[in-house]
């Protein structure tokens, strides 16, 4: 008896076993299709994951590989790529209507501001953004009620750092991109309410962060940009006008010797 018993023991745990590295492999390939599937309905650009990881039992993960692309029109290869980025929430949330995510943090995320007369990329995203979630636009309003109820997020700590930015302004720095530091973005108590936060709203905030602070970044460098080229034709207009003051002096000292 106390062997069959035993045998079902054993039987149990290897079966629990089974299920939480099932569920586990389950829920990085949800997470994965999700973003690849509402990724780009809600921006309207192409949005790749090339990996998930999610532990239900210690609630950390790991995202690896996350592209974001660029609308129409714009002629650099993508607006965000993120190399990894770490997240920590509660394993007893994913069952409850409110998903707690206690920290998220980018490490390291290559954005792009590519900007022209017509708008920047990353406006442009937000644009489509707040379209899609009834945040602009006239037939936007009724599309939220199309779409069915989902999770719920809390998000507690959000942060952003070593973020590279590469700046692309049309008739400006000959179209080509340079680097420019981006502060990072820390944002707290997201969804913190008993209605939480969607992950459209989310996205709608961290974009809009990183979209503000990218378009400053890219001011100030085209403000620099403009004023080294200032300063280049003084020093230019300097020296030629010192060339061209020795230059009578050396023929005044010659007729003089003469």
């Amino acid at each position: 008896m106390k062997k069959v018993l035993l045998r079902i023991g054993i039987a149990l745990v290897i079966i629990v076993i089974i299920a939480v590295v099932t569920i586990g492999l389950s829920l990085d390939g949800i997470v994965k299709r999700g973003v690849e599937t509402f990724g780009p309905k809600l921006t309207k650009v192409d949005v790749k994951l090339d990996k998930v990881s999610l532990s239900i039992l210690s609630g950390s993960g790991q995202i690896s590989g996350l592209v974001v692309g660029n609308p129409e029109g714009f002629k650099t290869p993508h607006a965000i790529s993120v190399g990894s980025a770490s997240l920590s929430l509660s394993p007893g949330s994913l069952l409850s209507d409110k998903i707690v995510i206690k920290s998220i943090k980018v490490d390291a995320p290559e954005i792009t501001f590519e900007g022209g007369f017509g708008g920047n990329n990353l406006s442009k995203i937000l644009a489509n953004l707040n379209e899609v979630t009834g945040g602009g636009g006239t037939n936007a309003a009724a599309k939220p009620s199309e779409q069915k109820p989902g999770k719920k997020l809390q998000v507690d700590d959000f942060l952003i750092t070593g973020a590279k930015l590469h700046v692309s302004l049309s008739g400006l720095m000959g179209g080509s991109s340079v680097p420019v530091p981006l502060p990072d973005i820390h944002l707290t108590g997201l969804g913190s309410g008993p209605d939480g936060i969607t992950a459209a709203e989310l996205t709608k905030k961290v974009l809009t962060e990183i979209e503000t602070s990218a378009a400053k970044a890219a001011t100030e460098a085209a403000a620099n940009l403009g004023k080294g080229a200032t300063d280049a034709a003084k020093d230019a207009t300097k020296a030629a006008g010192d060339a061209a003051s020795k230059v009578g002096k050396g023929i005044g000292d010659l007729f003089k010797k003469k």
